[in-house]
């Protein structure tokens, strides 16, 4: 099943071409606001699931072309993205590719919408990385890497913009700015993925197709990813997790362009790049500061 938000907040099912409103099933939504909204939708799915399926098999709801698609969560409790997580180098092994996370934005840049490059100097280039990202359905707390996949409700397009060129202590201008976390065009539920490490993810940059590759590379599957981020937290029902990128393929974006991303059966999204920064095109691929680096003044 594929899940959207649309328009006014409302939230809707896709069949065929066509949006089938399913909101008016969570109770107090329009006092509970869109993201608590999701949330119940989520963490009840499989109790609001008949009557969604009545309803799609009855309705023939409007065009999908006719609405105006959001983010297909509104403002999580939590969105994190893996570090390097991908064998996209001859040196990179299972072993020596370490879990880590930091935290994005919670504020989702969706379908259309605009991602802010902000002129910061320092800022060598601007890049897309197109990824993977699955939303947690029941909640997990120390949960084993056997059990992982029974908390994860379904996958989202995602791209991490990411500021490169800053030796920080933080991730928060690299790559936790306001509009730094850009997906859809919808979520699409984990019955419909038979293996997410059989997925293609493509991106696009001003129209050149630059990123292409299989989520068969990544170091830590989402059942190894699951289980050590819920180690250290309480993953709650609607929190989203990026699993990472392949680097290769990484391109410049500069303001004016458009970006888009493809997952196999999880939809295709195109988002603006504003904002007010320089052009920036230079050759640089991440892992080019740390050590004894000086921090970034900014």
């Amino acid at each position: 099943m594929k899940i959207l938000r649309y328009n006014d907040d409302r939230i809707g099912v896709l069949k065929g071409d066509a949006v089938i409103d399913i909101g008016d099933l969570i109770p107090h939504r329009e006092i509970r606001g869109p993201q608590s909204s999701m949330e119940d939708l989520i963490a009840n799915f499989q109790i609001h699931r008949p009557k969604i399926d009545e309803l799609v098999a009855k309705g023939s709801g409007v065009p999908l072309g006719s609405v105006k698609l959001l983010s297909p969560l509104a403002r999580p409790g939590r969105v994190m993205a893996s570090f390097a997580n991908y064998l996209d180098g001859p040196t990179r092994t299972k072993d020596s590719v370490t879990l880590e996370f930091f935290h994005k934005c919670t504020h989702l840049v969706g379908p259309g919408g605009n991602v802010e490059l902000p002129e910061i100097p320092q800022v060598k280039v601007y890049q897309a990385e197109a990824e993977l990202a699955f939303v947690i359905g029941k909640p997990a707390h120390k949960v084993t890497e056997a059990n992982a996949m029974d908390h994860v409700f379904g996958y989202i397009p995602f791209f991490d913009i990411s500021a490169r060129g800053l030796n920080r202590r933080s991730q928060f201008l690299g790559k936790g700015q306001e509009t730094f976390a850009a997906c859809g065009p919808w979520i699409t539920t984990a019955d419909e993925v038979p293996d997410h490490l059989d997925l293609n993810v493509k991106s696009w940059i001003a129209g050149t197709l630059r990123q292409d590759y299989s989520t068969k590379h990544m170091a830590h599957s989402i059942p190894a990813q699951v289980a050590w981020l819920s180690r250290f937290a309480h993953l709650r029902s609607g929190d989203l997790i990026a699993t990472g990128v392949y680097h290769v393929g990484l391109w410049p974006i500069n303001v004016g362009d458009t970006i888009e991303i493809e997952i196999s059966n999880l939809g295709k999204a195109g988002f603006n790049v504003a904002g007010d920064s320089a052009f920036k095109h230079v050759d640089f691929m991440p892992g080019g500061g740390g050590g004894g680096t000086p921090m970034t003044r900014v």
